[in-house]
């Protein structure tokens, strides 16, 4: 499917300059015409303040604020601009304890670096096509992690989550 992307507002979070231009002419590419950047979460958080866009693409790996601290202040703080803006966390490094990471600090999608404007545009697709329900419990507020609702479920499928916080 082929979306209009003209109106969206896309803030990329990213130290790298080369990144940041990588990703900015694929979503002009794509058809986005407001796309902003910030090199750390901290000036991130800054940029927030006057900013609503409607998804987030950032960097794991960052100074002095990175991407995983970023977002668990994004999501956490009682200040924070939109703790409701779905987050593409973006990274070379993809073992399982920062895809692990990423998904408990509240990133929406996960994306490994290189990136290819398919693998781009395909976490776009699921951001818009498939939003999350938000939750909220004593250690955890983001996204659903899990990809499906209970509903999906046959009644005798379902995992018992009553251990989850």
């Amino acid at each position: 499917m082929s979306y209009n992307f003209e109106r969206l507002t896309v803030l990329i979070v990213d130290d790298c300059t080369n990144m940041q231009q990588l990703l900015r002419a694929l979503l002009l590419a794509f058809g986005f015409a407001d796309v902003h950047t910030a090199k750390c979460g901290e000036s991130a958080l800054k940029v927030l303040t006057s900013l609503k866009p409607d998804f987030i693409i950032c960097d794991y790996n960052m100074a002095p604020m990175d991407g995983v601290e970023f977002i668990k202040t994004l999501r956490s703080d009682d200040q924070s601009p939109n703790r409701f803006v779905p987050i593409i966390m973006l990274t070379g490094h993809t073992e399982m304890t920062n895809i692990l990471a990423a998904r408990q600090a509240g990133a929406t999608e996960f994306l490994a670096k290189p990136v290819s404007p398919q693998a781009l545009y395909k976490r776009i697709e699921m951001v818009i096509e498939r939003p999350r329900d938000f939750v909220e419990t004593k250690s955890f507020f983001g996204p659903d992690r899990r990809r499906s609702s209970l509903a999906d479920w046959a009644k005798d499928e379902r995992r018992d989550v009553s251990f989850i916080d």
